[in-house]
């Protein structure tokens, strides 16, 4: 096997497994792209990306930029001069112009946390989870001019979505699976054992990044439902609700309760447990985040609140 010389396009923290591993393994990462430092947590303090902190430790060259279509010179330039064959992507999080596409030998390779055709877009985990998916897999793709569209390289088995998980959870569940496969996916390439094949064109469904909006939820769906969506958008965006007009956020449902006798909104609080009422039964609140404040569990949070008999909207 001859190895392959590397760009390595990634984001966050979901995509530092695949980076160590194609580090750690016979193939060189030449560069290493990411977005730019970014404004997080309560002091909006200038961070740089998981991968940006990762590639530092491992001593690779980090180039940065907010728009790969306004930088399409510079790294067409990068790309010829470190005589690159391909580039992974990971979570990366910026369009690829058309420009770029077929300047390294192999392409752009992307690792896809689904398998495509279903759920194409920037929230694949997200959406499987908000709609009930039991299962999900890992997918490689040679990355074209239409979303998520490209020929599928290499596929992981099915992996099951356990009942209670979050996309949080089942995010970090999947990177290492998706680390393995791209590693072995460049191991096809450089060895030409691996042959692109065409997405099928049934059974294609979109998952485009989840907003505040999406997030709120509807306590007149399903029970069911209602669970899916908060645990689809826990960590992020962050289910929410409003309590008394008071804005909640809400983390994972610790247990989901069949009712017929539930009222959508309705709060039923004892000393352990704070049910909210849905359609045909009750979800179990986890952990919570009043606005401003601190999370907590969803009993501590409630012994604070004022109405007698509070709602949730």
């Amino acid at each position: 096997m001859n190895p392959l010389r590397v760009i390595f396009a990634g984001t966050p923290q979901v995509a530092v497994p695949a980076l160590r591993a194609v580090h750690n393994s016979v193939h060189s990462v030449v560069a290493v792209l990411t977005k730019p430092d970014a404004r997080a947590g309560r002091g909006r303090t200038l961070r740089p990306s998981a991968i940006s902190q990762a590639a530092h430790e491992l001593h690779l060259p980090v180039r940065t930029t907010h728009s790969l279509i306004d930088s399409t010179s510079e790294i067409a330039e990068l790309i010829d001069r470190e005589q690159v064959d391909v580039v992974a992507v990971v979570a990366y999080g910026l369009l690829v112009p058309p420009a770029l596409l077929d300047l390294p030998r192999f392409g752009w390779v992307n690792v896809h946390f689904s398998e495509l055709p279903r759920w194409r877009g920037a929230a694949p985990v997200q959406h499987a989870i908000a709609n009930g998916d039991e299962s999900i897999s890992v997918t490689t793709f040679r990355i074209e001019a239409g979303l998520d569209t490209g020929p599928v390289l290499m596929r992981s088995p099915r992996i099951p979505i356990e009942p209670r998980e979050d996309s949080g959870r089942l995010l970090e569940r999947l990177a290492p699976i998706g680390a393995e496969l791209l590693v072995h996916t460049l191991d096809s390439l450089a060895t030409a054992s691996v042959l692109p094949v065409p997405q099928a064109g049934e059974g294609a469904s979109l998952a485009p990044s989840l907003t505040s909006d999406d997030a709120r939820i509807d306590w007149a769906q399903p029970v069911g439902e209602v669970d899916n969506r908060i645990r689809g958008c826990t960590p992020a965006p962050g289910a929410w609700t409003t309590v008394d007009g008071a804005r909640l956020r809400i983390g994972a449902p610790v247990a989901v309760h069949p009712d017929t006798s539930a009222t959508p909104g309705q709060l039923v609080i004892d000393k352990h447990s704070v049910k909210v009422g849905a359609q045909g039964g009750f979800v179990e609140l986890g952990m919570v985040q009043p606005h401003g404040g601190k999370q907590m569990a969803a009993p501590d949070w409630a012994r604070g609140l004022r109405s007698a008999n509070p709602s949730a909207e």
